[in-house]
Formats: C-alpha cells, sequence, structure tokens
C-alpha cells in the first residue's frame, strides 16, 4: 500500500501546479481610449491591431505589428507572458507564435511595416495569390525579419492626429487595395 504513495503524491503536486499556471487572454480594444504603447497613436478595432500581456497581467496595445516588436525589443528585460495578433480575415485572436505572417512593403499598415497576420498558411498563401505580392513567413522567420517602415508609405498623408485617425491615408478609411480597415474588400476598389 505504500508503493503507491509517493506516485499519488506526486501526481497531487503536479495538478496542483498546473491549475496555478497563469492562462493569458487577448483583451477586447476599446476605439475610445486605447493608443499605441509606442506611437501613441489610437488603436482601431481592426485586423491590425496587437497586443501583450506581461507575466505580472499589465497590458499593452498596439495599432501595427511593428510597434509591438519595437516595444518588445525595447523591453526585452521584462518577463512577458503572451502577445497576440489578428487573423487578417476575421479579426480573431491568435497567439504570435501561432500564427503565419504575409510581408510586402506595399502592403498597407497603421504605422507601415507591411506585415499582416493569418491564423493558418493556407489563409496566408490565399492572400498572397489574390493580392499578388507578399512574402509567407512563419513566427520564427519573423524574428529575423528586418523591421523597417516604407517611408514613402508613411509620407503619403497620412493624418494620425486628425479625429478619423483610422483613416490611413485619406482615402475614407481604405487603402490602395480598395480595402476597409478591417481589410474587407470595399465595393469602390479603384484606389490603385
Amino acid at each position: 500500500m505504500k508503493k503507491w504513495m509517493p506516485a499519488a503524491v506526486l501526481a497531487m503536486v503536479m495538478l496542483t501546479s498546473a491549475c496555478g499556471e497563469k492562462k493569458y487572454t487577448a483583451q477586447p480594444i476599446n476605439e475610445e481610449i486605447d493608443i499605441c504603447a509606442v506611437c501613441n497613436m489610437q488603436v482601431v478595432d481592426g485586423v491590425y491591431a496587437t497586443q501583450l500581456t506581461m507575466a505580472d497581467g499589465k497590458n499593452y496595445k498596439f495599432d501595427d505589428i511593428g510597434c509591438m516588436e519595437q516595444w518588445e525589443q525595447e523591453h526585452a528585460n521584462e518577463k512577458l507572458g503572451m502577445d497576440f495578433v489578428r487573423d487578417y480575415n476575421d479579426k480573431t485572436w491568435i497567439e504570435r507564435g501561432e500564427a503565419t505572417y504575409v510581408y510586402d512593403e506595399s502592403i498597407r499598415t497603421p504605422m507601415a511595416y507591411g506585415i499582416i497576420s493569418f491564423k493558418d498558411k493556407k489563409s496566408a498563401e490565399a492572400y498572397v495569390v489574390k493580392e499578388g505580392v507578399g512574402k509567407i513567413m512563419t513566427a520564427k522567420e519573423l524574428e529575423a525579419h528586418d523591421w523597417k517602415q516604407n517611408m514613402d508609405m508613411m509620407n503619403m498623408g497620412h493624418d494620425h492626429g486628425s479625429d478619423d485617425s483610422h483613416n490611413m491615408d485619406g482615402m475614407d478609411g481604405h487603402d490602395s487595395k480598395g480595402m476597409d480597415m478591417d481589410g474587407k474588400k470595399t465595393e469602390s476598389s479603384d484606389h490603385k
């Protein structure tokens, strides 16, 4: 009877410690108050929003994945709990390490980093085929990415200081490919 006692005690300890693990979840975006922790622009509740939660529970939100990357590099000594990106097609939150990415300098994002995220490789491939641009990247490949902003795109009349700060390029909330801020095709797609 005593032979199984150590195994039972070990199982109880493992179960207790597993229950104590923190589960991090993405927080909703509140466009009324959420501003990017790096560039101080409004965080729109759209496909470009990202966020991270520190091990202590503090949450930071960003208007572009490039801003989140910059923040993480500047705060590398702090303990990260989890970071999240959004699926370009339906805005669901995805753990950054689980997403597939598409990069092209011509892809319009709020701070012109040109990276969008997808919940799976198939969706990313479909985007590249449909739009005719983009390099597909895994989260691991994204770690080695050269995080440069497309300065030509940044200088194309963005007016982030206005009340309509989600309007990235002065085209009524549409990017140059006829997409709205949530990444959906618009009826008038002649903004090329």
